[in-house]
Formats: structure tokens, C-alpha cells, sequence
């Protein structure tokens, strides 16, 4: 039998004192550590343990990081390798059979008209970096300098990434309308939002007087991740590859949250059969250890030697971390798991909300799934809008969630959307766990009422977010 190293322990009240010693070292900016108070000491899996002895069934899985978990076998014995066999740990970004291990077992995922023309720039250890790596590298290939990007996106906190997130307004940022069933800016919803959201897209592009000059680029989330997982839908996603295909716009697709099998394919461009010219990698890519590289069409490649690095593009822990995740992925048919996972979570969340009208929509893709709260008293029936969000209404559930041993995280313009990313490797079990005690959190914090008003649009969750609206791929 295996003998298992004792957990690192704590004295008694280092908890508190830990927890209070960050508050006084560290920023003002620190944003997870405020809304989850606890101290991990060891994880593996779904679990996370705290320095108090406390078990937490993890759903933020380091912000979409850990495809597999805390500390899965395949990655720790994929660590273990490199470490015992001497190979160097810092290397820049020199050939390695680690970083060519990696390369190839990622580019036999990736979309093949892609992959058999691509180019791999590894760029950093953060997403935001290969953010800037495409913008850069869009700017130079076309000569141009402007971008087109979308209302309630988020791309990573440097400059240029914030420059295309939806809160920045920036000189030659042109803003996009991204289709949004629930909360639509037409007021109509469904295909018919989505075709106005592309009609407007071709307006803008080619109006003369419309003061927007031929971009460099477009960058799109397959899913808005922190705008409050908001599925693209197929159709319109097609469309954004036409009309930028047509007017020699490279289309960049950030896949920094949402790939990796996380929504129900490998990739979520997959969903909607788009090749995308560059497509933005991290979080899962690494195994849990940091790695962000950009992918994109050989015939982008005029880069100057040294026009884009990075000090850390050589970790080879995290390719080899990452290679073995990939593989796993991969081999394990873990995208269909979370296909099927994914759809039967949404449609329990479904019932959920026809027995709370504080719950106005659950929607999402795969295993990233958003419930937003709302706050049915204050809804305008006349006005035919869905009730305001209710951010403080999300953050009460966030925290009974927590004291039930639930880790969720908030996202949405208002912060009102309940965000659940569990690992890949959930178990039925385990999912049935989650929504357990999800419930018994919206459950007591939702202010008394009866069945959901027949107007109410309860059917605006996973069915009502498939893309096509051709069957249940959520």
C-alpha cells in the first residue's frame, strides 16, 4: 500500500492569522481572496482542503485552469518526469523533446485546416500575454492598427487586453453588439438578435461615413466567460468568419477559457465549425502550471526575429504538465463527457429556477455554465424585459455556497451571474453534490414566493442557447 504524506498542517488559529497577514501584505486589487476566505493546504481532484480542516467541492477550478483537477495522477507524474530526468527547467525558447512533445500532441487537436498550416508562438505565462501576442502580430501582418471587439468581453488586465475588453473605451477599439439571448440590446432574442448583432457588424465595416477605418483584426470569445458565459450562437459566429473572411479581417477566437474540452468539443469554435486565422491558448493548455501561446495561419508569419518573447515561454514543467492533460483529454473523450455532463446539469438547474423567479436564466455550454440572478419585484412587465440583475442577491448565494463547502465564483456586466466550472473529470456523483448544495443556497437566500409567473422566461437556459437551436448540444 501506498503510504500518503501527511497533510501540511497548521497551529491552531494560523488559519486566521494567514488570512490576515495576506490582508495587510497584499494589494487592494486582490479579488478571489476577498470573496473566498480559506486557505488551501492540499486538493486533489474536485476537493480542496483548508488549513481549518475544511473540505470544499471546488466549481472555479482556478478560473477555468484545471481541466483535470487538483493535482491529477497523469499531471503529477508528467512533473515527476522532467524533475528526475535533469532536463533543464528554463530553457527560453530553444527545441526541447518536452516543448516538441507538447507542440505536436497540441496541434493534433487543434482544427486541421489550421493545424496543417499553423504557426505556434509561445508568448508568456498568462493569457493576457497571447492576447497582446495576436493583437500584435494582426497589426503587423495587415499594416493596420484598429480592432473590432464585443460588448461584455474580457480578454486579461494588460493594456492591450484591456483595451479590447467590453469596459475599456479606447482610440481604435470599434465595439461590437454580442448576441445575447437573455438580455438582448434589441429586445428580441434568438436568431433574430443574433442577424441583427451581424447586420450591424457589415453596417459598420461598410458604411463609408461610419468613422471606422479597415481594422487589423477581429477577437471574439466562443463563450463570454466573464461577461457571464454567454454562449455565441453557431450561426452568428459562422457569419463573423464570412464577413471577415470577405474583407481580409483576420478573425482571432480566445480560447483561453473556453478550450480544452471545457464546453463539449476540444475547442468551442468547433461547435460552429469555424477556423479561426489566430486562436489565443492558456489556462488548460498548461496542466495547471502557467503556459499561453498563440496559433495562427502560416501566411500571418512576417514577423521579425525577436518582434515578440517572453522570459518564461520555456516552461517546460507546464509543457509536460500540459501534453499529458491534452493526451488525457483527448484519449478519454472528455469534450463528449462534458457534452453530456454539462446538458443534464443545465437541465436540473432548469428546474431549479422554475421553482425560484430569482434565477431569470441558466444557460451555458458544456461544463461552463452560468445561473444569473435577478430581482423578480422590480421586473417591468410592461417594458417586456427580463427583471434587473441582482448582484448582491448573487453574492448572498456565493457565500451560503461557501459555507456549505461549494467554491463558485461571480461574472456578468453586474456580477450577478453564478459561475460553475467544475473539472473534467466530474463524476456523476459529484455533479449531483454540486447542484445539491447550490440549491440549498439559492434556497436560503431567496425571498419567499410561489411558482415562476407564467411571463417569466424560464425556458431561457440550456435549451434556449444551442447555437442553431438544432438539438441539445449544451
Amino acid at each position: 500500500m501506498a503510504v500518503t504524506e501527511p497533510a501540511p498542517t497548521a497551529l491552531p488559529g494560523a488559519h486566521e492569522a494567514i488570512l490576515r497577514r495576506q490582508s495587510l501584505r497584499e494589494s487592494a486589487a486582490r479579488t478571489y481572496a476577498r470573496s473566498l476566505p480559506i486557505v488551501p493546504v492540499r486538493a486533489r481532484g474536485l476537493t480542496i482542503e483548508g488549513a481549518d480542516g475544511r473540505r470544499y467541492l471546488d466549481c472555479l477550478s482556478g478560473a477555468g485552469t484545471l481541466a483535470l483537477g487538483h493535482n491529477h495522477p497523469v499531471v503529477l507524474e508528467a512533473i515527476r518526469k522532467v524533475l528526475d530526468s535533469g532536463a533543464p527547467l528554463h530553457i527560453l525558447d530553444l527545441a526541447t523533446p518536452v516543448k516538441d512533445a507538447f507542440t505536436t500532441e497540441l496541434f493534433a487537436t487543434l482544427p486541421r485546416q489550421l493545424a496543417d498550416n499553423g504557426r505556434i508562438q509561445f508568448c508568456g505565462p498568462a493569457g493576457t500575454d497571447a492576447v497582446e501576442a495576436a493583437l500584435k502580430l494582426v497589426r503587423t501582418a495587415t499594416g493596420r492598427t484598429g480592432m473590432l471587439a464585443f460588448t461584455g468581453a474580457y480578454h486579461g488586465m494588460t493594456a492591450g487586453a484591456l483595451a479590447v475588453s467590453g469596459g475599456a473605451r479606447e482610440d481604435g477599439v470599434t465595439r461590437l453588439p454580442y448576441p445575447h439571448d437573455y438580455r438582448c440590446p434589441y429586445g428580441v432574442g434568438g436568431e433574430r438578435g443574433a442577424e441583427l448583432a451581424a447586420r450591424w457588424t457589415e453596417n459598420v465595416l461598410d458604411d463609408p461615413k461610419a468613422g471606422v477605418p479597415a481594422p487589423a483584426g477581429m477577437i471574439v470569445e466562443p463563450v463570454q466567460g466573464e461577461g457571464g458565459v454567454i454562449p455565441a450562437p453557431d450561426a452568428w459566429l459562422r457569419r463573423m468568419r464570412e464577413i471577415t473572411a470577405s474583407r481580409s479581417i483576420p478573425l482571432i477566437a480566445d480560447e483561453v477559457q473556453t478550450g480544452v474540452g471545457r464546453t463539449g468539443t476540444f475547442w468551442a469554435v468547433e461547435h460552429s465549425q469555424v477556423v479561426p486565422d489566430v486562436m489565443v491558448l492558456s489556462k488548460a493548455i498548461g496542466g495547471s502550471l502557467p503556459l499561453a501561446v498563440i496559433v495562427y495561419r502560416d501566411s500571418l508569419d512576417v514577423w521579425q526575429p525577436g518582434a515578440h518573447a517572453g522570459t518564461f515561454r520555456g516552461n517546460q514543467l507546464a509543457m509536460a504538465a500540459g501534453a499529458a492533460t491534452l493526451a488525457y483529454v483527448r484519449e478519454n473523450r472528455l469534450a463528449d463527457r462534458a457534452a453530456v455532463l454539462g446538458a443534464r446539469m443545465l437541465g436540473q438547474l432548469q428546474g431549479l429556477a422554475a421553482d425560484h423567479p430569482c434565477i431569470g436564466d441558466v444557460r451555458g455550454r458544456g461544463l461552463m455554465i452560468g445561473i444569473e440572478l435577478v430581482d423578480p419585484e422590480r421586473e417591468d412587465l410592461s417594458s417586456g424585459n427580463p427583471p434587473p440583475p441582482a448582484p448582491d442577491l448573487a453574492a448572498a448565494v456565493r457565500q451560503e455556497c461557501l459555507r456549505r463547502g461549494l467554491i463558485v465564483e461571480l461574472g456578468g456586466r453586474h456580477s450577478s451571474v453564478v459561475r460553475l466550472l467544475p473539472p473534467l473529470t466530474l463524476t456523476d456523483e459529484q455533479a449531483v453534490a454540486v447542484l445539491d448544495r447550490l440549491a440549498d443556497a439559492v434556497t436560503a437566500v431567496a425571498r419567499p414566493s410561489h411558482a415562476r409567473p407564467s411571463h417569466a422566461r424560464a425556458d431561457a437556459g440550456a435549451g434556449a442557447h444551442h447555437g442553431d437551436r438544432t438539438g441539445p448540444s449544451h
